[in-house]
C-alpha cells in the first residue's frame, strides 16, 4: 500500500513540474496562499450572486440553491489555495525559493 501512494505522489509531483509547478510563486499566489479562507469568501458571494440572478424566480428554494452553489464553488477556491499553500512549502523545503 505504501508503495501505491508514494507511486501516486511521485506522479502528481512530476506532472506539478511538468506545469511548471517549481517556479516562483507570484504576488497573488502568495496572498491567496497566506489567506485561503479570504479568497474563498472573496469568491463565493460574487458566485452565490450570479447563482441567483440566473436561477427562476417561481420556485421557492431558488435563493438556497444559490447559496449553496456560491458556498461550494467558494469552498472549492479555498482548497486550490490551500493546495498553492502546499506548493510554497514544498518549495521552501527544497530550497528553490526562500519565501520572500
Amino acid at each position: 500500500m505504501a508503495n501505491w501512494r508514494r507511486s501516486l505522489g511521485d506522479a502528481f509531483w512530476a506532472v506539478d513540474r511538468a506545469l511548471g509547478g517549481q517556479q516562483r510563486p507570484t504576488p497573488i499566489q502568495k496572498w491567496g496562499a497566506r489567506h485561503p479562507i479570504s479568497v474563498g469568501l472573496c469568491l463565493a458571494i460574487p458566485f452565490a450572486l450570479f447563482f441567483l440572478m440566473v436561477s427562476p424566480e417561481d420556485e421557492a428554494d431558488s435563493p438556497l440553491l444559490a447559496v449553496l452553489g456560491g458556498l461550494i464553488t467558494g469552498l472549492l477556491f479555498a482548497l486550490t489555495a490551500g493546495a498553492e499553500r502546499l506548493r510554497q512549502r514544498r518549495l521552501k523545503r527544497l530550497g528553490m525559493w526562500d519565501g520572500s
